[in-house]
């Protein structure tokens, strides 16, 4: 009698396409280990969501490495992000609606001195288009009923830990930050605060995660680039 294949377990580094939810991605990695032999409900998940308009490090876990996610998760993670300080937007970000606002250049130094008040533990508002819960409901589903911007709904600032933040460049009205940040950060959140802070507008126009703990972007694969039938040898230990 032929013995039945062990249940992969282990973890890969993806770098997500710009477009898919992390759960797609999850999806698609557990359509290959299937046809790769892997039993039909085997357990796929990751270590930190990235939005749909989110690019960069993934990192997905396969089997019994499914339990380490709060571990995974609990690491510091890195991204570059793009701020648009001349637009606002209902979403934080390029999902829009997006306004323009009437306001003049500031000049890098200002940008710089303005930094240092969101390093460290700050308090941070959520999005409102976020998937924090309001008596139940997810923030973004009682934000997209809402007709005005008085009508979306308030989240209450929580403390998320900051560890950097420098600009990578600057060519008004786009500055990309580098920041290093701990479990529970929106990037949103902080593109909206900075541009609050300047008298500008703020909102987030692209952003990638480079780093999530240990794992960076080189050490991640993309999605196309992976075999069409995962097995337990594609996978990393955990």
């Amino acid at each position: 009698m032929t013995e039945p294949t062990p249940t992969p377990e282990g973890l890969l580094v993806i770098d997500k396409p710009l477009g898919k939810s992390s759960m797609q991605v999850c999806a698609a990695v557990r359509a290959k280990l299937r046809a790769g032999g892997a039993p039909k409900r085997i357990k796929v998940g990751h270590a930190g969501t990235l939005d749909p308009l989110a690019t960069g490090v993934l990192v997905v876990l396969v089997g019994k490495a499914t339990k380490q996610q709060d571990r995974h998760m609990a690491g510091e993670k890195a991204y570059l992000a793009e701020v648009d300080l001349a637009n606002v937007s209902r979403t934080d970000d390029v999902e829009g609606p997006v306004e323009p606002v009437d306001c003049q250049p500031v000049g890098r130094d200002r940008i710089e001195a303005a930094l240092p008040a969101f390093v460290g533990e700050i308090m941070q508002r959520p999005p409102a288009y976020s998937a924090m819960k309001i008596g139940g409901r997810r923030a973004y589903a009682l934000a997209r009923k809402a007709q005005t911007d008085e009508e979306l709904p308030e989240l209450d600032p929580r403390p998320v830990v900051i560890r950097s933040i420098t600009i990578a460049s600057y060519d008004w009205p786009i500055v990309t930050l580098d920041i290093a940040c701990g479990k529970g950060t929106y990037i949103r959140s902080l593109a909206r605060d900075l541009g609050a802070a300047l008298g500008t507008g703020g909102m987030l126009r692209s952003l990638r995660r480079t780093r999530v703990g240990p794992w960076t972007l080189d050490d991640a694969v993309s999605l196309d680039g992976l075999a069409n039938e995962l097995t337990q040898a594609d996978l990393r230990h955990v």
